[in-house]
């Protein structure tokens, strides 16, 4: 799950850490927490971002090791539980997503923490 406010970084750059619903083990390392942090102009090379945008699964798998602390390889991006690529999905859309989207979203949410 996403947590809900994004970190900046010094020198502005924006962070959403994700906990893992299927920890990553990588040797006697688990690994149940990864920041992903909003990629720049070369980091998005070979994709679009309507593909982002529209959380394709390939340009997600692409995308996530270039952007991610720890680093993930693409042979764990690959076996990734498909709730985590979905946070994750969801996550990269978010640092697309314009102030009036962005406005909604939280009028959306805000709407529906009322009726529980």
């Amino acid at each position: 799950m996403a947590d809900t406010a994004a970190a900046p970084a010094e020198n502005g750059t924006k962070f959403e850490t994700i906990t893992l619903a299927d920890p990553i083990r990588r040797g006697e390392q688990v690994i149940e927490k990864i920041a992903l942090r909003k990629p720049r102009g070369g980091e998005l090379r070979g994709l679009t971002l309507q593909e982002l945008i529209n959380t394709d699964i390939g340009a997600i798998l692409k995308v996530v090791p270039r952007i991610s602390d720890p680093v993930l390889t693409p042979h764990e991006c690959d076996n990734l539980d498909p709730a985590d690529l979905a946070e994750i999905g969801g996550t990269i859309r978010g640092f697309f997503m314009t102030a009036a989207e962005r406005e909604v979203m939280q009028a959306m949410i805000a709407e529906q923490r009322r009726k529980i």
